[in-house]
Formats: structure tokens, sequence, C-alpha cells
């Protein structure tokens, strides 16, 4: 079956259909990684955004009970230039197809990828929809300008009530703006005591949990959308130990003073070039975020800049120069992509032993 995919520019490509049957609408983005199509789709970052792959084939290693960043993902939909229909590995379950089945999610297959990837690069992220190629065209088009795309997105994929993940050592509160599990794995492997809580969790309930630190994830959408939790924050810094990833790091630095501003096309695949200004050191990242932190408005009186991106410059991460409260754009649990900045969860393991002991 015919499928197209509609820009909101008026471009129109024109695929095969594989995945869930629904006609969509969402944010268009790009994904340059070269491997794990399963994180990438169950990563609650994507809600309500189309994912374009831009490697050439997607699907060939199926999907697999462990690869998963979320149970229930929330993507609109994924583009690909070929859709390997079988998969071969030895921990595949099923198919890249029947998991978008499954999950009711579109995609489309055969078109150039490169030519969508080059536009997104020169005019920016834009809307589209995905529809069957029976569909009139002008009608979808009518609809695609006239469809106002959610600013509600952390709410949609926050947890709505708090639970725990046991473990014999520190007591961490996750707040969950729409975290990967393995941030809650990599925070597991060293014995932590988890507990999750939704976005919009007050400061009082977070302290009265007399937590030894505090882990702000990742997650979808315009960090200025949640402005609860900026107030939060600013409520358990100095009282706790913080650490804040992607969506955490921009809210944190929101909370210090900081303004953000939406990228042209964000940051999203696994080699991203990171440079840690103290040591020069270089770190390869994954990275899935369309906000930045604009460096010209942090103030060095509260915030010290920790890291910045190699290829533009940009902020990626920072350090309460009063507070141990520390925060970076990019995720070191990786989950795809690779692990150079893991270092990360034991420096905040060391930060919270130190405060502890101080205390």
């Amino acid at each position: 079956m015919k499928r197209l995919l509609i820009l909101e520019d008026g471009t129109v490509f024109e695929g095969e259909a594989f995945g869930a049957e629904a006609n969509v609408f969402g944010e268009i983005v790009f994904t340059t990684s070269m491997t794990g199509y399963q994180e990438t789709i169950t990563d609650q970052s994507f809600n309500g955004q189309i994912i374009t792959f831009t490697y050439p084939m997607v699907g060939n290693y199926g999907i697999n009970r462990d690869d998963y960043e979320s149970i229930a993902p929330t993507c609109k939909g994924v583009v690909v230039k070929e859709h390997a229909r079988r998969a071969s590995n030895w921990r595949n379950q099923m198919t890249l197809d029947e998991f978008l089945k499954r999950k009711g999610i579109p995609g489309i297959a055969g078109i150039d990828t490169r030519a969508l990837t080059k536009k997104l690069r020169n005019h920016g992220t834009m809307k589209a929809s995905m529809v069957d190629a029976g569909d009139q065209f002008d009608h979808a088009f009518d609809q695609l300008k006239a469809t106002v795309l959610p600013t509600n997105q952390v709410h949609q994929v926050s947890t709505v009530t708090p639970y725990p993940s046991p473990g014999v050592g520190r007591n961490v509160v996750v707040i969950d703006f729409g975290l990967k599990h393995s941030i809650l794995r990599e925070l597991s492997r060293r014995e932590c005591n988890l507990t999750v809580m939704p976005y919009n969790t007050d400061a009082k309930t977070i302290l009265d949990l007399a937590p030894d630190g505090v882990m702000l994830t990742n997650g979808p959408g315009d960090p200025k959308d949640v402005p609860e939790a900026i107030e939060m924050i600013q409520k358990i810094q100095g009282k706790v130990p913080i650490f804040g990833i992607c969506l955490g790091h921009q809210l944190f630095s929101l909370a210090n003073g900081a303004d953000t501003y939406k990228m042209k096309f964000g940051h999203r695949g696994l080699n991203h070039p990171v440079r840690e200004i103290a040591t020069g050191r270089i770190d390869f990242t994954s990275q899935n975020h369309g906000f930045a932190v604009d460096e010209a408005t942090i103030d060095s009186t509260k915030l010290m800049v920790t890291h910045v991106e190699v290829n533009d410059g940009t902020i990626e991460g920072v350090r309460h120069r009063h507070y141990p409260a520390f925060s970076v754009q990019f995720h070191p649990d990786a989950a795809p992509g690779p692990h150079d900045a893991l270092h990360l969860f034991d420096e905040f393991m060391e930060m919270m032993d130190a405060w502890k002991e101080q205390a």
C-alpha cells in the first residue's frame, strides 16, 4: 500500500506503507543513529514527532525484550529509506513492522531520506503528516496547516503516580519528565534505591522523602512548558544534590536564571563530540533534543559551563558554583550510543556521598 509524507511547506514524498494503518500529524525530525532504532522509537523524548532515520536500512535485527526505553512509545511515525521485512538476530522476538502495528505507529519506506534530511537541515524542523496515498491531497494538506502541535508533552509521558525501584544503597528521587529506562538501569547498577515521581511533584514532597540525591530526567518538548518543575528545582537546590540530563539540564539552567531557545533542527544521533572544558577530554555522546541553553544568558555567578559541543559550540553541561548540582545536555546513559560519559553517574554517586558526610 502506498503512503504519503506531506511537509508543511507542501513537499510530498510517496513511499510504501508499513507498521500501523493510521493518519498522523507531528513535528518531523531526523536522527543520524546508525543503530539502536528500538531504543530511539521507544524514547519518550520523541513524543509527538515523526522520526526520520538517515541510516539507509532499518529493522534488520528486529525487536527484542531488552532494548525498550519505554513500554508505550509516543512518537507519531517512522520514516526510512529501506525497511527490512525480515529480521535476523538471536535476540529477535518480532519484526519492526509487527512492533509498529502493535503500538499503533505508522511507517513509510522507500523515500529519499537524504533529500528529506537536507531539507530539514536547510529549513529546520517542521510540521508533517503521514496519510494514505488514496486520500485527497488538498484536504490532507489543509488539515496539516491547521494542526496545532501540543505543548503538554511532558504531561503526556510522565508517570501519574509515584513508584519504587528498590535497591540497597543511596536513596535517589527520580523526577520523571519522560525518562529512559537506561537512566534507572545505570542508577540501579550503582545499587541506588529509587523512587520515581511525577513531573509536577512539589519540593516539600521530595524533601520529605529525605533523598541522598535527585535525578532530573530527559523528556520531550519545550522546557518552558514545565514551569512547576523550574520552581521545584529552585526550592530543592542547596538542600540535596542534583543531577540533570537533557530536559533536566535545560530545566536546571532555567531555574538558575539562564534562557533556552529552539534549535533549527536539533541534535539527534549517537556521534556528537562533546568537550569537557576543565580537562579537554572529548566524549562521543548520544543526544536527542530540539532546545538548548543560551550561553549569553548564563549567570556566571551561579553556573559554570562544563561541557560544549565540538561541532557547533552549544552548551552541553553546567555546574552550580555554590550547590552540589550539575547537568548535561547529552545522554550519559547512552542506549543507544557510546558509553564514553558513563562516569558522570559515578560523579553523582561521589557528590551524594560527599554531601552526606558533610551533613
